[in-house]
């Protein structure tokens, strides 16, 4: 379909066809860079909002941070629909377990790590509320940095 429509000459296609013809598809889309960072009792978390396809920005507006309920924000790197389908689990663990960030981030872990569906999910998490921040891949980490600063993503 993409060599298709940059063949009649689409416009917004042209910058995908050297990305394709060097074997990358639409699957290699993948985001970049998370950082949370903690200091005087206050929590910061940002993402640059760059997706690339292979080499190519195909967009540099994404939302990579969001807020889940009053105090959570959630960081994400790697395939957008895979993390949208691990931030909708950390919900539902945070429903089972309320003002137990660590709890339902164990949880998810463990179900991620466990699950012959969750297993093939191809993103990285960043959970941070006002008094913890964590890491969560597919590996079935759990990882609270020492010095309150940590970062995920390929840049």
């Amino acid at each position: 379909m993409w060599r298709h429509l940059a063949a009649k000459g689409n416009a917004a296609f042209q910058t995908t066809r050297p990305a394709l013809a060097r074997g990358f598809s639409a699957h290699d889309m993948h985001g970049t860079t998370i950082l949370c960072v903690r200091r005087g009792g206050k929590v910061c978390m940002i993402g640059d909002g760059q997706v690339s396809m292979g080499s190519i920005v195909v967009k540099g507006n994404a939302r990579k941070v969001r807020r889940v309920g009053a105090d959570i924000l959630v960081g994400f790197a790697g395939s957008t629909a895979d993390a949208f389908t691990l931030l909708e689990r950390l919900e539902q663990k945070l429903d089972e377990h309320p003002n137990q960030l660590t709890r339902a981030c164990v949880a998810l872990a463990k179900a991620w790590r466990t699950d012959k569906y969750l297993r093939r999910l191809e993103a990285t998490l960043l959970v941070a509320d006002r008094e913890k921040t964590f890491e969560l891949t597919g590996n079935g980490d759990v990882l609270e940095p020492a010095d309150g600063q940590i970062g995920i993503g390929s840049g």
